[in-house]
C-alpha cells in the first residue's frame, strides 16, 4: 500500500456499520467520506451502474428508517444538506464490494479491502460467541447430569443402612 494512503482504523469502520432490515449496512455518505469522494460522486457512479447493485446489495432507506437513524443519532450533520426527496442509499457487504468496481481510485480499493476485512472479523467474532455459548450449554448439560449422579451417590451414602429388627429384652410370653 502506498504511503500516501492513510490506513483507516477498524473501529472507525465498525462505528459506521449499522443494522437495517436485519442486514449490516453502511450509509452512502459514510462510504463516500471513507473513499475520499463526495456523496454525489459515489451516488452518480452507482446510478450509472444500477445493474451491478440489486436490492440485496444496495437499497434506499424509507422515511421511517431515516427517522429512526436520526433519532439514534447515527446520521451525521451532513444529512442537513441532502435533498429530502432522495433518502440515503445503504450498501450491504456485497454492495460495498461492488463499489470498488465502479469507483476507480486507489483509495477506494484500499478502503474497500479494509471494510471487507472488518466485516469478516465481525462475522468471525459473532460466530465465536455463538460457538462459545453452544459449548457452555453443552458443558452445563453434562455437568448437570454428572452432578445429579454425584448428589444421588452422596444421598445413598448418607442413608443409614437398614437396621434389622431388635430382639425384645426381657421375658416374652408366648400364648
Amino acid at each position: 500500500m502506498s504511503k500516501s494512503l492513510k490506513i483507516i482504523p477498524e473501529e472507525t469502520i465498525e462505528r459506521r456499520i449499522c443494522v437495517i432490515r436485519g442486514q449490516k449496512v453502511m450509509l452512502d455518505h459514510d462510504l463516500a467520506e471513507l473513499y475520499g469522494v463526495s456523496t454525489k460522486a459515489l451516488n452518480q457512479a452507482v446510478s450509472r451502474n444500477t445493474d451491478r447493485f440489486p436490492e440485496d446489495f444496495m437499497f434506499r432507506l424509507s422515511r421511517k428508517e431515516l427517522d429512526a437513524l436520526h433519532q439514534s443519532q447515527i446520521v451525521t450533520g451532513s444529512q442537513k444538506h441532502r435533498d429530502p426527496r432522495y433518502p440515503p442509499r445503504v450498501f450491504t457487504q456485497e454492495g460495498i464490494a461492488m463499489l470498488s468496481s465502479v469507483l476507480h481510485s486507489r483509495q477506494a480499493i484500499q478502503v474497500n479491502i479494509e471494510i471487507m476485512r472488518t466485516f469478516v472479523r465481525m462475522r468471525e467474532a459473532m460466530a465465536s460467541h455463538k460457538e462459545l455459548a453452544r459449548r457452555i450449554d453443552e458443558i452445563e448439560q453434562k455437568y448437570d447430569a454428572r452432578f445429579k449422579a454425584v448428589f444421588d451417590a452422596i444421598r445413598k451414602l448418607m442413608e443409614s443402612p437398614p437396621v434389622p429388627p431388635k430382639r425384645p429384652i426381657g421375658y416374652i410370653h408366648n400364648d
